[in-house]
């Protein structure tokens, strides 16, 4: 089987242009995880099959997205009320993918002490 990993590529080519963003990978699974000043704003694995990507959101957003969206669920493994995990589907794209990105990115930089935040961010 093909995997579509698209979406994760969609992601992380986001992740990598905000100020600050680390990519690592956990040692145990296949998990990549980003951080902004040691905070989590995204994590990508794969489920059965598929590719995810897996962000932080405000819970009015994510509910909405997730009424929105087939491909869009509550967060694998995470807090099911601020977080969502991204399927690759028929109803992303690219240009959302990356609005995605940056909306969690930016939830946890807000939440950063401010001598902690990035520069630019």
């Amino acid at each position: 089987m093909i995997q579509n990993t698209t979406v994760q590529q969609w992601a992380g080519a986001r992740a990598t242009e905000l100020p600050g963003a680390e990519r690592s990978l956990q040692k145990t699974g296949d998990w990549e995880v980003w951080k902004v000043s040691g905070r989590v704003f995204m994590l990508q694995t794969s489920m059965p099959g598929e590719p995810v990507v897996i962000l932080k959101a405000d819970p009015a957003d994510a509910l909405a997205l997730r009424e929105a969206h087939s491909d869009i669920t509550p967060g694998y493994h995470m807090n099911k009320v601020h977080w969502i995990t991204v399927y690759p589907g028929g109803t992303v794209d690219a240009e959302f993918v990356g609005d995605l990105v940056t909306d969690s990115y930016r939830l946890v930089v807000e939440s950063l002490p401010k001598g902690h935040r990035p520069a630019t961010a």
